[in-house]
């Protein structure tokens, strides 16, 4: 299945990576929005979460657009999309978890505690967890998210479009550098 067929680009003057980049911002504010919640429900208060500043959780964008990009091509088989899912993304976690620590000396997560766990950075409860969440997004979130973006990037004059997301990328290149610069001084 070619990217177009996946992303059924309509009448739009964006081009595809444009495309990628409004779902990188879209499921990138919806995980910040996700984990937030999971933190006031579990800690009882508003707790800032992810790397930025902004209301954003990268992690979550690249997730999607590694789903959106190379694994909806396993939707028609729950069993491929599960398996390719919890591999792909328990490799992607423990790599964005080294480069963090690395770069940072930080842990954003940590799973030492965790039954099955390799170096504290993933565990199997959250492998078995993305193979489930990669069939719940393909086949039932997106879907629906992608209508949505479809419309709106039809209803939005292209210039308003075009510009609203530069101005998006422009700001989250600020947000990354300034939170760089501030976790490598801390």
């Amino acid at each position: 299945m070619k990217i177009k067929e996946i992303l059924n680009i309509k009448t739009t003057n964006l081009n595809k990576y444009e495309i990628y980049a409004i779902y990188f911002f879209l499921f990138a504010f919806l995980g910040w929005c996700l984990e937030t919640i999971f933190c006031i429900i579990v800690l009882g208060h508003f707790s800032k979460r992810g790397f930025l500043y902004g209301p954003i959780c990268p992690i979550y964008g690249y997730g999607a657009l590694i789903l959106i990009i190379l694994l909806s091509k396993y939707k028609k088989s729950f069993f491929k999309l599960f398996l390719y899912s919890s591999v792909v993304f328990s490799v992607f976690e423990y790599v964005v978890s080294y480069i963090l620590e690395v770069l940072f000396d930080s842990f954003w997560w940590e799973y030492k505690n965790d039954f099955f766990n390799l170096n504290g950075r993933i565990a199997i409860f959250y492998s078995i967890a993305w193979g489930v969440i990669a069939i719940v997004f393909i086949k039932l979130l997106f879907p629906v998210l992608k209508k949505l973006v479809d419309k709106l990037i039809t209803i939005i004059p292209s210039k308003i479009s075009f510009v609203s997301l530069y101005i998006c990328i422009f700001i989250y290149g600020i947000d990354t550098t300034v939170s760089c610069i501030r976790n490598i001084l801390i």
